[in-house]
């Protein structure tokens, strides 16, 4: 890269630095390290944990699935518009979900079912998030490497050292001094100065790949696709295997069914304010991609049109050419899965100008980093909060566990280097996140709902969803990594007649089951991640409400746990900020989530959302029956899909975009002034440490409003006689 290039890379990541800096200061407790103190606004918590939800290795991900399977079938994503819009409005399962006041996922989990379930949640949380995280600094390191064209190895005092190892030792020991000095307080603060800056940086890029490429050259070379392969048309997708329209659908029902479980970015998930300030943080949520889904969109469709386009053959050649130097092709199974995921950086230094080959290489290090940090944290605090600390019968000194939260937090990046240095891997990123999150993800959305929405879910129920969800997502990752290795060779070698049984029943499965083709072949386990996701959602919730049913006694008392009625603190019910008129009950005002803390400026952030999704949902169901219903009048053909992506995902976004970089920018701004000034006045609750006491947090206990509970007294006895003189 040109020293232009590394300077616009580099000061900005000073700057983020040296802010993340000034607010070491406010950690003064267990529930500033872990959950920022609950005192975020809405924009801290919308910018900040999009910036770390998009990640580096999410944008190498979707590069590749698009490059590879084009954006047709992105089209169907659609069909959960309304649901999720209705969710983020309604604040479905993250209203309930902050009010239980828990830190962590499975500290809920004990609050609700019981103190073994808490550590078996946590156990696989950790093993399935370690594991999947363990992936990123690879993916980063590698991108960095062949982006920013570094030597293989390089030379410290008369030794040679791999570059890939050294690089990715860089960026991690960045991520985890940020989280060892400030926890969840300095990661949000860095995450959403970052996002600020990356607002101005994916604007760049945008408008740099759509003046270097025209459209007709993009649509040319993405229209020369061979039928069943189709860039634009979702009607035309017949031939893509990894990701076709079954692998969107389950995606659309996992979002809804895990839309809580995945505990990557835990923190962010309880720092709000309140619960109201989290539940519009979630809606704000649906506006802050902007620019950042359409620079990826861009980013895939420019490399694409530059790989196949004859007006860049020559460019071509050269990027075909890079790959073939860099990657022996004939060595390992992974290299064919390294060379397309490097593909797409490569092409786009070959493409981008000087100034902006930094600014790509400056968000791609911002979301890096951004990343790594909100992982390090949760995957570190996780293996504390919910297996040690539930296992020690005296609790820590505020001191001791912010300790042992660190030395976690240091393990894992410790694992994570290791892990990517040798891990050989042979599926897509994405297929990777299926199989390794579905450890734990498999059964959590059924165990999450059910106890926030049900008071017969019984610990019984939550126990039978997790054990099998896990358990079928374990062995689904053992026929994945090893079929074509082991599995498929022993079976042809020993066990001839049972391949040949197995073969004829899933290919006529396959034929028979939409959507899907199982096809058993030497180098492919013929059931995919996204498959064996769907099977084990299926069996965690028939489980889990079956045996609830059958092992229920008494309901669950709901309203305590959600801190509602005459568990609400009057600290609580004084900072409500009710409207002046309050909010009369109807089905608008239930489809739009309005009740009596929607203020005039919520009502219309509210309206605006759900109005700007319908407009498009109805965009898209126009599209539907022009192509199934109404084909024989209105069919858009090739050239009419291409044109419908131009000006929905393009034209639209570019427009949305536009407004939301600079409403999220100020928004952000102003709310980080606010988070100071309320970590500055903040009273920390020395018990706020994410202990549990007879279904209770142990910071409850504290409060009157609880003294009317069954065996309060014993409770707070037996929480002093542990504490003793220690805290």
């Amino acid at each position: 890269m040109h020293w232009i290039d590394w300077a616009i890379c580099i000061v900005p990541l000073l700057v983020v630095g040296f802010i993340g800096l000034q607010v070491n200061k406010y950690v003064k407790g267990v529930s500033d390290f872990l959950v920022g103190g609950r005192v975020a606004g809405r924009y801290v918590v919308a910018v900040a944990s999009g910036e770390a939800g998009l990640g580096l290795i999410t944008v190498v991900a979707l590069c590749e699935m698009y490059y590879k399977s084009g954006f047709a079938i992105g089209f169907w994503g659609m069909l959960n518009k309304p649901i999720i819009i209705l969710i983020a409005l309604t604040g479905f399962a993250v209203y309930r979900y902050r009010e239980t006041r828990a830190m962590t996922m499975a500290q809920y989990f004990e609050v609700r079912y019981s103190k073994k379930f808490r550590i078996f949640a946590g156990i696989l949380a950790w093993v399935s998030g370690v594991i999947n995280y363990a992936l990123f600094p690879a993916v980063g390191g590698r991108f960095l490497i062949y982006f920013c064209e570094l030597p293989e190895t390089v030379s410290i005092l008369g030794l040679q050292f791999p570059t890939f190892g050294l690089v990715m030792a860089c960026f991690l020991s960045v991520a985890v001094t940020i989280v060892l000095i400030g926890g969840q307080i300095m990661t949000m603060v860095t995450d959403c100065v970052a996002g600020i800056f990356s607002y101005v940086l994916y604007a760049a890029i945008t408008i740099t790949i759509l003046a270097y490429f025209s459209w007709d050259q993009m649509q040319d070379a993405m229209l020369a696709r061979p039928p069943g392969e189709s860039m634009f048309d979702p009607f035309d997708t017949g031939k893509l295997k990894e990701f076709n329209v079954f692998y969107v659908i389950v995606g659309l029902m996992g979002s809804i069914y895990n839309m809580l479980s995945w505990q990557g970015g835990q923190g962010y998930k309880a720092a709000a304010a309140s619960p109201h300030e989290q539940k519009m943080g979630n809606v704000l949520s649906t506006w802050r991609t902007g620019f950042s889904v359409l620079m990826v969109i861009l980013l895939a469709a420019a490399a694409f049109t530059y790989m196949n386009h004859p007006d860049f053959a020559t460019g071509a050649e050269a990027v075909q050419q890079e790959l073939h130097q860099k990657i022996n092709l004939a060595t390992e199974a992974s290299t064919n899965q390294i060379r397309e995921q490097m593909l797409v950086p490569i092409a786009l230094r070959h493409i981008l100008p000087v100034g902006i080959v930094g600014a790509f290489c400056a968000v791609m290090v911002f979301l890096l980093i951004s990343t790594d940090t909100t992982y390090l944290h949760s995957w570190g605090t996780i293996f504390v909060q919910d297996v040690v600390l539930p296992l020690r019968k005296k609790p820590f000194t505020p001191k001791q566990q912010m300790w042992l939260l660190r030395f976690s937090i240091a393990g894992v990046a410790f694992f994570a280097f290791f892990w990517s240095l040798y891990f050989n891997q042979v599926t897509y990123i994405l297929m990777f996140f299926a199989l390794t999150g579905s450890v734990y993800l498999g059964g959590a959305g059924a165990v999450i709902l059910g106890g926030l929405y049900w008071k017969r879910g019984t610990s019984a129920g939550a126990w039978a969803a997790m054990i099998s969800g896990s358990s079928l997502a374990v062995l689904g990752f053992i026929l994945t990594q090893s079929w074509a290795g082991y599995i498929y060779p022993f079976l042809s070698s020993e066990m001839p007649g049972f391949l040949a049984s197995l073969t004829t029943t899933l290919e006529s499965l396959g034929s028979i089951l939409p959507f899907v083709e199982w096809e058993v072949t030497p180098d492919k386990c013929p059931i995919s991640g996204q498959e064996i996701y769907f099977i084990t959602m299926c069996s965690a919730v028939f489980l889990y409400i079956t045996v609830s049913l059958l092992t229920c006694k008494e309901p669950f008392n709901l309203d305590r746990m959600l801190h509602r009625g005459k568990y609400m603190r009057e600290e609580d019910r004084e900072a409500r900020p009710e409207c002046e008129h309050g909010v009369k009950k109807n089905w608008k005002n239930t489809l739009l989530g309005f009740d009596d803390q929607f203020t005039r400026g919520d009502k219309i952030l509210s309206v605006s959302v759900f109005a700007y999704s319908m407009l498009l949902f109805a965009v898209w169901i126009f599209a539907v029956l022009c192509n199934t219903v109404l084909v024989k009048y209105f069919a858009f053909g090739p050239v009419g899909w291409a044109n419908y992506f131009w000006y929905v995902n393009i034209g639209l976004t570019l427009v949305i975009g536009t407004v939301t970089s600079v409403w999220f920018s100020i928004g952000g701004a102003w709310d980080l002034r606010r988070l100071f000034r309320r970590l500055a006045t903040l009273k920390r609750n020395v018990n706020d440490d994410g202990r549990v006491l007879g279904h209770i947090n142990a910071e409850d206990l504290s409060f009157k409003e609880v003294e009317d509970d069954e065996d309060i007294e014993q409770l707070v006895a037996i929480d002093s006689d542990q504490s003793g003189s220690t805290r």
